[in-house]
């Protein structure tokens, strides 16, 4: 059977909101780690030793990881710029939306989080396979899974 609600339009936006919040706060704490661990690399001793790829690899993932703090906290930003406007439509929206590209920054940033540390503790081809082996990962639970239980029908 569907499970359906009886709420009206406004209760139903309210409700998507608190639970995109409740996503929110579970993914800024990660992104927040893996932030502030990034930043503090350049200034370690051996941050002059690493290779021109791995510095590319630290570069991108350092963005990825920044694009995501910056997308994860905008829904906060533009919750309190529209406060009070009537455009609690619009926020759930854009809210979605933002929620998406921070999740695919994340996923960026967490795989190139490993592949620079195993690619400086082990090498490139370890460092690679396991990056290739997170993002297949990430693909199965993040993407595939939702989108193969989208295209089932619901039992009713």
């Amino acid at each position: 059977m569907a499970y359906e609600r009886n709420e009206t339009k406004a209760e139903r936006l309210d409700r998507n909101f608190n639970e995109q919040l409740q996503e929110l706060r579970i993914t800024q704490a990660g992104v927040q780690i893996l932030f502030a661990f990034l930043l503090t690399i350049p200034f370690q001793q051996r941050f002059t030793e690493l290779t021109g790829l791995q510095r590319t690899i630290y570069l991108v993932t350092l963005m990825a990881a920044s694009i995501s703090v910056i997308v994860f906290t905008a829904p906060v930003a533009l919750h309190r710029a529209l406060f009070h406007e009537g455009l609690k439509d619009f926020i759930v929206r854009y809210t979605d939306r933002l929620i998406i590209v921070g999740l695919l920054s994340l996923g960026l940033g967490i795989i190139g989080g490993v592949v620079l540390v195993l690619d400086v503790l082990l090498s490139h081809t370890a460092a690679f396979w396991t990056g290739a082996a997170l993002l297949a990962l990430e693909l199965a639970l993040w993407v595939a899974v939702p989108l193969v239980k989208k295209q089932q029908p619901t039992d009713e």
